[in-house]
């Protein structure tokens, strides 16, 4: 197997960047990328820590991601399983980076940064919806802000009804779940309760 083991080796196969490429990087937001972000129902959170690295969904109705000046994000941390890979990770290593995806549309935004965990009453109570509010608030300071070309979501078609997949053609998660437990997990009963636990636990 032949692999690349430096960053010259890389410019040889690839070149230069196009210049836009290394223009469009800002290290804070523009009203531009603000309208991205408030257009996103959904962003994905990569950090890390001792224990590795995270890739985390988080999603919620389009402009769920508050921005507060050109430096500073708020992303409400909403009910989960509590594994809290992404918290654990940002409070031993504040590296974040975000992507932010729009349906139907190609171009993605990418930020990159530092954040903190925020427990304050007033920023909790600002992500309310009803009567439930985030445990906390993860604020998210600016290093990197840049948009991403579509030809990833172009390639494969993602929004592209046509080949959207019915969740009955991939194994459940209490299939899953049976597999890796050698059948000791009951992932019947788990599956035929899921619609009814997200209901009950989505804030």
């Amino acid at each position: 197997m032949a692999i690349v083991r430096t960053v010259a080796e890389l410019d040889a196969l690839y070149g230069q960047p196009a210049p836009a490429a290394i223009t469009k990087e800002l290290d804070r937001l523009v009203d531009l990328h603000r309208e991205y972000i408030e257009a996103s129902p959904f962003v994905i959170i990569a950090t890390s820590g001792p224990e590795g690295l995270d890739c985390s969904p988080r999603g919620d109705p389009a402009g769920f991601v508050r921005v507060v000046d050109e430096r500073t994000l708020l992303i409400p941390d909403r009910r989960g399983n509590n594994r809290l890979d992404t918290l654990r990770n940002l409070v031993v290593d504040p590296r974040v980076g975000l992507l932010f995806l729009v349906p139907g549309v190609g171009v993605t935004l990418r930020v990159n940064g530092t954040a903190v965990v925020s427990t304050d009453p007033e920023l909790l109570a600002g992500f309310a919806i009803g009567d439930k509010l985030p445990t906390t608030v993860i604020v998210v300071t600016t290093t990197a802000v840049y948009t991403q070309c579509p030809k990833a979501l172009v390639r494969s078609h993602l929004w592209d009804p046509a080949g959207f997949r019915d969740a009955s053609e991939l194994p459940t998660v209490g299939q899953i779940m049976v597999a890796i437990t050698g059948g000791e997990f009951d992932g019947a009963t788990y599956d035929a309760n899921y619609p009814q636990r997200i209901i009950d636990t989505i804030y």
